[in-house]
């Protein structure tokens, strides 16, 4: 009988490079929110990787600087092409299955947490489509439950 171990939680920047390039992989290839990476952004992954790593490392484990601001990106695509709460949702979705995929623990439940309160927050500042019903109802303006999709892959 084969056993199955529980995976570990989110410990450091290896972990965080793992799920962001997973992340980043599966985002770049969504119908949805892929074109705002691979067309309106032109995305680099291998020079993007590094400072998302460091975004998320001061996010989680406050053991690295990060002086960029990170709405400035996010207006510049709002302007060329306006997000809106179903791009930032499929967002939070794919952050969410991707994490769960790989990670249980509190660290990897901060960082989904931590995916949706950014996104909110992006998507009222930019004012999007859908920006004003999560403003109203303090929601997620449209946002999919990340149930409803998962990106296991066998470990």
């Amino acid at each position: 009988m084969r056993e199955t171990r529980e995976p570990a939680d989110i410990g450091g920047r290896d972990d965080l490079d793992v799920v962001l390039r997973r992340f980043y992989t599966a985002a770049f290839a969504d119908p949805l929110i892929g074109p705002f990476f691979t067309e309106v952004a032109g995305t680099d992954l291998e020079v993007h990787l590094p400072r998302i790593t460091d975004f998320w490392e001061r996010a989680l484990f406050r053991t690295v600087e990060y002086a960029r601001d990170p709405f400035a990106p996010h207006a510049v695509l709002h302007a060329a092409r306006p997000l809106a709460a179903a791009h930032f949702g499929r967002w939070v979705q794919l952050w969410q299955a991707t994490v769960d995929g790989l990670h249980r623990g509190p660290v990897a439940d901060r960082a989904k947490a931590m995916g949706e309160r950014i996104a909110v927050a992006m998507l009222k500042r930019l004012g999007g489509p859908g920006a004003e019903a999560a403003a109203a109802t303090g929601g997620t303006g449209g946002f999919v439950p990340s149930a409803a999709l998962t990106l296991r892959m066998p470990t």
